[in-house]
């Protein structure tokens, strides 16, 4: 398979997950891959399963610091990047009443900021006719309860995505976004959850999903890709992938 062969893509948030899933079929399709990630065993776990034509980094997507830093190593790895996917993202779930400042803090930190310097620092390295998707989320404009503060980080990160579609419009770069609904990720990509509560919100969301299951990180990941290097007349789309949810389609049983 040599679907992305010659390629080069960067993918923020890359050492599990979705965004495992994204690094992964980009590597078996022939693509140099740079990925990143903040947790070491995640990190080798990932460099085990993709094998050494993948570049593992750890990087901090909140310390702007370090992003100065991956853009220099991105540079001397890579060169030019074709692809772009930005996929780091932290969820701490709680009513408004519960939510502290460091709870605040940090997913803005993460999910709004970090995205934001991570896309300024990379842009130069960027190709003419490249593309860059965002990994959103489909409750960034459902108004979930228990979901307020991250629901805003990314809601904020599809407004962005959507200036960025404007501005680089010229350069013949898309900028586009996925927007997951229930995922099967590692903690159902929520910090800090015991098994049994993470089963417990698996469970009510295949309930509240129209399609009565959870995606899969591939699922995410092919459409991501489609985005990234099909979709050569879109810009400025935010694709759902999230089994009816965001549109509340109606089963039959309903």
């Amino acid at each position: 398979m040599s679907t992305y062969k010659g390629l080069k893509a960067v993918v923020i948030g890359g050492s599990m997950g979705m965004g495992l899933a994204m690094a992964a079929r980009l590597v078996e399709g022939g693509a140099d891959v740079l990925l990143t990630g903040r947790n070491p065993v995640n990190l080798k776990k990932a460099g085990n399963e993709l094998g050494p034509s993948a570049h593992v980094i750890s990087s901090d997507i909140a310390d702007l610091t370090a992003v100065a830093a991956l853009g220099d190593l991105v540079a001397e790895r890579l060169g030019r990047v074709d692809h772009l996917f930005v996929n780091a993202g932290i969820a701490r779930l709680g009513a408004v009443e519960t939510v502290t400042e460091e709870d605040y803090d940090a997913q803005f930190a993460v999910n709004t900021k970090g995205a934001f310097f991570t896309v300024q620092r990379l842009l130069p390295l960027l190709n003419e006719g490249g593309s860059i998707v965002f990994t959103t989320s489909v409750v960034d404009s459902t108004g979930t309860p228990g979901m307020g503060v991250y629901a805003a980080t990314k809601a904020a990160l599809w407004s962005y995505a959507q200036t960025l579609a404007a501005e680089l419009v010229s350069r013949g770069i898309r900028v586009n976004a996925v927007a997951p609904g229930y995922i099967d990720t590692p903690g159902a990509g929520v910090q800090g959850l015991p098994a049994e509560v993470v089963e417990e919100f698996q469970r009510k969301g295949d309930e509240a999903t129209p399609m009565k299951r959870h995606g899969t990180s591939d699922e995410v990941a092919r459409a991501a890709l489609f985005l990234a290097t099909e979709a050569t007349f879109t810009t400025g789309l935010k694709m759902s992938v999230d089994g009816g949810l965001g549109k509340q389609i109606a089963s039959p049983e309903s």
